[in-house]
């Protein structure tokens, strides 16, 4: 009896091992779909996420930014879609002040007409509506403090500046002589001035404020379409604004009588340099480095230096001469007049 009972007991515990095993499996079984299910979810979230991550990219670099800032200059793009550029161009407009913008198209070596030449334009963090504060040129340049008025134009960087006395007054964009037609260079003297004048290469074209530099080559500054490169047929362009102050700033030479030799020169003129042709516009490199088109006082200097004593011998010749005619024509004022006579 007591045998029999043993077995009983041995084989009720040996089936209530056998379905806690059983149990145990099932279990697992359902955390396995479980976590099968879970991984499966985490995996599509993480899909959706990457996929999102790649639209949001895809979609971002589609539409150019309006403005990339870094830095003291800054990038204002401007893409090839006309409605876009219309678009930017809109928010330009609402951005910036009349004079701001007239500023960064100037800095660019535009004009309002021209604007929509640029993809990109060069944009100051700061704008300072002078542009002294982006003067490519020394503020000081002690080698020209006794020379009263003196003008510059750069071609590598197309743009001039005004000295008085070693200071520099103003500076500003130019677009000078095309490859084909390329700026007369070296030291000159302003000639002859003409509120408008036409151009002898077509008589369409008008040239308001126009200011002979080289007289028998016909070059001189004046107003004209500003594209953001050298375009002109030898002469330097200017924005109107500097055309007309430089038009009353420079001095013109003084013919003896007859007018078929000069009796005292203008103001003296340096077209120095060559463009980069074919290169990177040489403002758009102010992005990476606020100082890439600078003019160093020793590079002025070097320059101007085996020209000062010319330039003052005919400063000095000028003023003598200006000085003569200026107490000829008082002594003629101080003359009694003659009295007409009346016929009898």
């Amino acid at each position: 009896m007591k045998n029999i009972f043993l077995k009983k007991s041995f084989l009720y515990t040996l089936f209530i091992a056998l379905m806690l095993v059983s149990c145990k499996k099932e279990i697992e079984k359902d955390g396995d779909k479980i976590n099968d299910t879970s991984s499966s979810v985490t995996e599509n979230q993480e899909a959706e996420k990457d996929s999102i991550k790649k639209d949001s990219v895809i979609q971002k670099e589609s539409i150019p930014p309006t403005m990339q800032e870094d830095g003291f200059y800054n990038a204002f793009i401007l893409p090839k879609d006309k409605k876009m550029r219309d678009s930017i161009y809109s928010v330009f407009s609402k951005k910036y002040s009349e004079k701001e913008r007239y500023a960064i198209l100037a800095l660019n070596r535009l004009d309002s007409k021209n604007k929509w030449n640029a993809d990109t334009l060069v944009v100051p963090a700061k704008i300072d509506t002078t542009l002294m504060e982006y003067s490519p040129f020394p503020m000081q340049l002690d080698v020209l403090s006794p020379v009263k008025k003196f003008v510059v134009f750069s071609y590598p960087i197309q743009a001039y500046g005004v000295y008085s006395n070693g200071s520099l007054v103003k500076w500003g964009p130019t677009s000078m002589g095309k490859k084909t037609a390329k700026t007369k260079t070296g030291l000159t003297f302003a000639n002859w001035k003409k509120q408008l004048a036409i151009s002898t290469v077509s008589s369409e074209w008008k040239l308001p404020y126009n200011f002979n530099i080289f007289n028998l080559d016909g070059i001189g500054w004046h107003q004209y379409d500003l594209p953001g490169y050298p375009a002109s047929h030898s002469c330097l362009r200017l924005l109107l604004k500097d055309a007309k102050w430089l038009y009353n700033y420079a001095d013109t030479w003084v013919l003896n009588p007859g007018g078929a030799t000069t009796k005292a020169r203008g103001t003296a003129v340096l077209v120095y340099g060559d463009y980069g042709w074919g290169k990177r516009k040489p403002w758009r490199k102010l992005l990476s480095d606020p100082n890439a088109n600078s003019v160093s006082v020793e590079e002025m200097t070097k320059m101007i230096e085996p020209n000062i004593e010319k330039i003052l011998r005919e400063q000095d010749n000028r003023e003598k001469v200006v000085d003569s005619i200026r107490a000829a024509k008082a002594v003629l004022e101080q003359m009694p007049q003659t009295p007409k006579t009346v016929a009898p």
